[in-house]
C-alpha cells in the first residue's frame, strides 16, 4: 500500500491580490498532487490565506473597511484561483484561513503545548522591526541605515513586553534534523539552513501587546496579548488536517504520511527552523521535506506587492488562458533559482511552444487522421511513464518534465517532416494510414504526459483522438 502524501503551499498575506510568485508555487503543488493521484496515491493538497498581523490591520484600516470584510475579499481572490474557467484549475482539498475558528483553536492549542513544555516565557524587549516582514531583525542582518533587505524600507525600533519562544532550546535538535539529507531541496538551501542554525539561535517573539495590535488570535489566558503572526500562521499546516484531533486526516496524512511543504527561498528560517522547533515542542512529527523555490523577477527586480511591480495571474489567464498560464509557469520558471519574466518573453514562449508547437502538432496530426482514417485508433493501454519524465517529477523539477514532453513534441514534428504522410497518401494509402495511426497514438501519449501540467488540454486532445476529429484551436494567436 502506498504511503499517503500531504502537500501544502505557504499561506500568502491577504493585503493585496495574488501575484505570479504565489501562482507558480500553487501550480507546482497542484501538478505534483495530480501526478501522485495518477499513481493511485492518496493525496491531501492544502493551501489558504494568512489573515492576521499588523500589515493587514493597517491595510484594512487605510481602506476604511472592517478588517474581516477586508480579508474576506482578498481570501476570495486567492480561493478563486481554483476556478477552471477564470483561474488555474486547481485541485486542492482544503483552503485554510487563519481567521477560521478551527484554526484559531489549533493555534491556541499549540501555544498551550509549547507553554506546558517550558518553551514560552514573557519578557520586556527592544528590537528592530519590519512591518512588511512581520519580523524583528538583528542589526547585522540589515542594510546600511537600518534598511530591511527584503522590502528596502527602514525598520522601526520597538520596545514592549511580549511572550517569547525558546528557540535556543532546540539548537542540537535542529542541527540533527537539518543534518538529514533530503529534508530540504535543493541541497544548497539545506546548507543555508545549517549555517543559519550554526550561527546561534535566538529566542523569538511570539506575541504583541493588544494595545498596539488587536488583529490576531488571543493568547490563551492573557487578554492583553495576541499571537504574533508567524506563531499563528505556521500552525495552518496541521490545523488544515483537523489537528489537534489526531485521528482522521491528521493521522493519515501527517503522522503516517509523507509531508511536503513548498515555500520561497526567503522562508528558510520560518519553515525549517522556527516551525520545526514548534512542532518538536508540541510533540508533533517534523516536516519530512521543504522545497524552496526562487523569486520571479521583473526586469531584474524581485516582484513584490510592497514594491508594486507584480503581475497578476489573472492577467496571464486573461491573455493566454488557464492551461497556457500553467504551462508558462511550469516550463519557464526555474524550480529552484530566480527567474526573470517579461511580457515579451511570455508572448514569445506562448507563440513558439503552444501556438506553433503543441497546438499546431495536434491540429496537423488530427486533420490527417480525420481525413484519411476510416475509424478512430484504439485507446492505447496505460503504460508506465518514461524514467526521464518520472525522475524529473520525483526530483520536483516540473521544468525538466515539461522539457521532456516538448522534446517528444519536437520529435513528432520531425517525424512528420521526414515521413511526409500527407504526400504519401497519394501513392501508398495503406502505408500512409499506418504512419498516421502511429502519429495519433503518440499524440495520445503526449496528452497523458500533459495531465499534471495542463489538466484541460490533455482531455481535449485525448477526446479528439478517440473521436478521430481535429479539435478546435487549442491556443489562439495573440492580438497585438
Amino acid at each position: 500500500m502506498k504511503t499517503p502524501r500531504y502537500i501544502t503551499t505557504t499561506l500568502p498575506y491577504v493585503n493585496s491580490d495574488p501575484h505570479i510568485g504565489f501562482a507558480y508555487e500553487i501550480v507546482v503543488a497542484d501538478a505534483l498532487a495530480s501526478y501522485w493521484r495518477l499513481s493511485d496515491t492518496d493525496v491531501f493538497f492544502s493551501t489558504g490565506t494568512d489573515e492576521h498581523g499588523q500589515k493587514i490591520a493597517q491595510k484594512a484600516d487605510e481602506s476604511g473597511q472592517e478588517r474581516q470584510t477586508y480579508v474576506d475579499h482578498y481570501a476570495g481572490e486567492f480561493k478563486r484561483l481554483a476556478d477552471p474557467a477564470v483561474g488555474l484549475n486547481l485541485s486542492f482539498d482544503n483552503f485554510i484561513r487563519t481567521t477560521d475558528e478551527n484554526h484559531k483553536k489549533a493555534a491556541q492549542e499549540i501555544w498551550r503545548r509549547c507553554l506546558a513544555n517550558g518553551d514560552i516565557y514573557k519578557k520586556k524587549y527592544s528590537g528592530l522591526y519590519c512591518v512588511g516582514c512581520e519580523l524583528f531583525y538583528k542589526e547585522s542582518e540589515l542594510l546600511e541605515g537600518r534598511i530591511c533587505p527584503i522590502h528596502t524600507k527602514a525598520v522601526t525600533e520597538v520596545e514592549e513586553e511580549n511572550y517569547f519562544f525558546k528557540l535556543s532550546n532546540y539548537q542540537s535538535y535542529l542541527e540533527a534534523y537539518l543534518g538529514k539529507f533530503g529534508v530540504i531541496e535543493p541541497e544548497w538551501r539545506r546548507q543555508e539552513a545549517i549555517n543559519f542554525v550554526a550561527g546561534g539561535l535566538e529566542d523569538f517573539s511570539i506575541s504583541r501587546e493588544k494595545s498596539r495590535l488587536d488583529w490576531g488570535i488571543p493568547v490563551p489566558d492573557d487578554e492583553d496579548q495576541v499571537m504574533y503572526v508567524w506563531f499563528d500562521a505556521l500552525t495552518n499546516y496541521i490545523s488544515t488536517l483537523g489537528w489537534p484531533d489526531e485521528s482522521g486526516n491528521f493521522g493519515k496524512f501527517w503522522r503516517d504520511g509523507e509531508v511536503l511543504q513548498l515555500a520561497g527561498k526567503d522562508q528558510i528560517r520560518f519553515q525549517s527552523v522556527m516551525w520545526q522547533a514548534m512542532l518538536k515542542s508540541a510533540g508533533v512529527k517534523a516536516t519530512d521535506k521543504v522545497i524552496y523555490h526562487g523569486f520571479i523577477n521583473s526586469g531584474g527586480q524581485k516582484m513584490s506587492k510592497s514594491i508594486g511591480n507584480v503581475i497578476s495571474p489573472y492577467e496571464l489567464i486573461a491573455r493566454y488562458g488557464t492551461d497556457a498560464t500553467r504551462y508558462l509557469l511550469l516550463r519557464h520558471v526555474h524550480p529552484f533559482d530566480d527567474t526573470d519574466i517579461t511580457w515579451d518573453r511570455l508572448d514569445e514562449w506562448y507563440t513558439a511552444d503552444l501556438v506553433n508547437g503543441l497546438g499546431n502538432l495536434v491540429a496537423r496530426v488530427m486533420k490527417m487522421a480525420e481525413t484519411h482514417l476510416t475509424e478512430p485508433v484504439t485507446r492505447p493501454e496505460p503504460t508506465p511513464f518514461s524514467t526521464e519524465y518520472t525522475s524529473a517529477i520525483t526530483d520536483y523539477n516540473l521544468q525538466a518534465a515539461c522539457d521532456y514532453v516538448w522534446g517528444r513534441i519536437g520529435a513528432l514534428d520531425e517525424l512528420i517532416s521526414i515521413e511526409e504522410p500527407f504526400k504519401l497518401v497519394k501513392t501508398d494509402l495503406v502505408k500512409a494510414q499506418s504512419i498516421i495511426r502511429e502519429l495519433v497514438l503518440e499524440v495520445y501519449i503526449i496528452a497523458r504526459l500533459l495531465h499534471p501540467i495542463m489538466p484541460a488540454a490533455n482531455v481535449i486532445i485525448k477526446d479528439a483522438v478517440l473521436a478521430n476529429k481535429k479539435p478546435e484551436n487549442l491556443f489562439g494567436r495573440l492580438e497585438n
